[in-house]
């Protein structure tokens, strides 16, 4: 069997089917290699979101295309949602690629590589499924602080923007005795956090539950001491699940609520369904139901026929609103989306990078705003990592997801700490220690 090299670009939906790629490859006696040199296959798990996720990976089978003539690498394969929105352009434009599947076709990947190599023909599956959720197969986790859970596939949202409902196929959610049995085995391995993913989460349906009843679940008959979820949708937003948050301690405080863009014209033109004044009514109701929350969120600028006058009333939400954080991105057409077949893409490239930048200016100022009235409280934080920036400090999070960087000594991923915040920049949280003296002094005086 040949050794495989698998990378992963894009979302964490992706992060999570390559965990179910690799146990998929792994029970048909594939060999999945750390290092691309000790490979023959290297596979691309692709995003379809935006152009530089193309670009990305038209590039690097630019690089595979030299090692493959060299013969460092025998086959190369795309998967994912740019296999499946792009199968005919990868063909003509990179004839080096062997393997082309979709979402829905990992399960047929042992066959494809066998096509390969044993009929030297090409496999390509691109077949999209109403029923696949993968709920069968346990995914191949690398052991960490986090685990990806998804409880969906698919979307039917249709937002004229998006490719992903002709990349993922429509809605079908998984049981909740299958999300749970899954959870259990997550807590079992000894991770400390469990990040629950759908395209969109609060269409989750499955014999009469809804998400709030699944969060409820999970809460309740799991010990994971982090819940988060990603992503939701404001249209369709669950009000009961805001007391199901607010009531668990598990159910991490810390909510992304794309926001796209908070002109309504504009918002119709994606087909959002929701309006500018029913997001702040939403979000007005999740800080009064849960006070500590944090929000963060995604915006679209420069989408087709956006007008600057249309850009402030987006500009005038975000300060409105003041996210903690949130991914601000220039609007790219994507190839079979509403929005590439009906509206055209007529915003001008300097003005998506002007109002970008302004966008980014003012987020950056009511980041760290935000982050300056944290110095002062007390935050229990989950350790992730080292920090990057010094091997001596380690980088955590705080129930809201906001990362804080700290020393402490005899202590490792997983490990939760107490920590005073002490300083603060636009991004991070800076913070020390509190000694554990210091923590059962505080806990006897309340």
């Amino acid at each position: 069997m040949k050794n495989i090299y698998l990378e992963t670009y894009g979302c964490q939906m992706n992060e999570y089917d390559s965990e179910l790629i690799r146990s998929i490859l792994a029970k048909n006696q594939y060999q999945i290699v750390n290092s691309q040199e000790d490979a023959q296959v290297v596979l691309l798990n692709t995003c379809a979101i935006r152009e530089n996720a193309h670009q990305k990976i038209f590039h690097r089978l630019d690089e595979l295309k030299g090692m493959k003539r060299r013969g460092e690498v025998e086959a190369v394969g795309v998967l994912g949602c740019m296999a499946q929105s792009l199968r005919k352009d990868l063909a003509d434009r990179s004839p080096i690629v062997d393997i082309v599947a979709g979402p829905d076709s990992y399960k047929k990947l042992p066959n494809l590589l066998k096509a390969v190599f044993e009929s030297a023909s090409k496999g390509y599956d691109f077949s999209l499924s109403e029923f696949e959720t993968y709920a069968d197969i346990t995914p191949k986790r690398i052991a960490g602080v986090n685990a990806w859970l998804a409880i969906m596939r698919g979307c039917d949202n249709f937002c004229t923007f998006c490719v992903v409902p002709y990349t993922r196929g429509r809605e079908r959610s998984r049981t909740v005795e299958s999300v749970l049995n899954e959870a259990h085995r997550i807590e079992s391995e000894g991770f400390k956090q469990v990040t629950i993913l759908g395209q969109n989460v609060n269409s989750y349906k499955s014999d009469g539950n809804d998400f709030a009843d699944l969060m409820q679940t999970l809460a309740t008959e799991t010990s994971i001491p982090r819940i988060r979820f990603t992503s939701p949708h404001p249209k369709d937003f669950p009000r009961r699940l805001l007391h199901v948050i607010a009531d668990n301690p598990s159910l991490c405080k810390q909510i992304h609520l794309p926001l796209q863009a908070g002109n309504d014209d504009v918002l119709q033109r994606m087909n959002r369904t929701y309006t500018k004044k029913e997001f702040y009514t939403l979000v007005d109701e999740i800080r009064k139901i849960i006070p500590d929350v944090a929000l963060t969120t995604d915006v679209i600028v420069g989408f087709s026929g956006e007008t600057e006058a249309q850009f402030e009333d987006t500009f005038e939400v975000m300060q409105n609103v003041r996210f903690d954080s949130a991914f601000i991105f220039k609007y790219s057409e994507r190839k079979n989306t509403i929005a590439s077949r009906k509206i055209p893409d007529d915003v001008p490239e300097h003005a998506k990078t002007e109002r970008i930048v302004r966008l980014n200016e003012l987020q950056r100022r009511i980041s760290n705003e935000i982050n300056q009235t944290e110095i002062g409280k007390k935050a229990t934080v989950l350790i992730e990592s080292q920090s990057k920036k010094d091997a001596n400090q380690w980088l955590g999070r705080t129930d809201q997801n906001k990362g804080v960087v700290f020393s402490a000594e005899a202590k490792k991923p997983g490990d939760f700490v107490d920590v005073e915040i002490i300083r603060a920049t636009t991004n991070t949280l800076i913070g020390e220690m509190i000694p554990q003296k210091k923590r059962s002094l505080n806990l006897l005086s309340l």
